[in-house]
């Protein structure tokens, strides 16, 4: 016979990233990804699922400016920034600042 027994069900598993400026784990939701493309453009990925090497940024303008201004971007990314990505991502990282 088998057991009755009701078995407490799980949490779904929230996966867990690493803003690549202040170093802080948080769920990947709450961060926003950076993704090299194949051609070595660097783009916004607002849904997470881009084909490309990515890297995750909080929504805290103190990270944005450390991620753009210095060269941890460029390190987690493993390519160059044109002057025209960098000032690009500033402008969308002001976006997702205010928000």
């Amino acid at each position: 016979m088998r057991s009755t027994k009701v078995r407490p069900r799980r949490h779904k598993h929230i996966p867990q990233r690493t803003c690549i400026a202040c170093r802080q784990v948080q769920p990947k939701r709450e961060l926003v990804r950076l993704v090299r493309t194949a051609d070595g453009e660097v783009e916004i990925d607002p849904t997470g699922k881009m084909r490309g090497r990515g890297a995750y940024l909080c929504r805290q303008e103190g990270c944005w400016q450390q991620a753009l201004q210095g060269n941890r971007l460029e390190y987690a990314l493993r390519s160059k920034l044109t002057p025209h990505s960098r000032e690009r991502l500033v402008q969308h990282g002001l976006e997702f600042v205010s928000q």
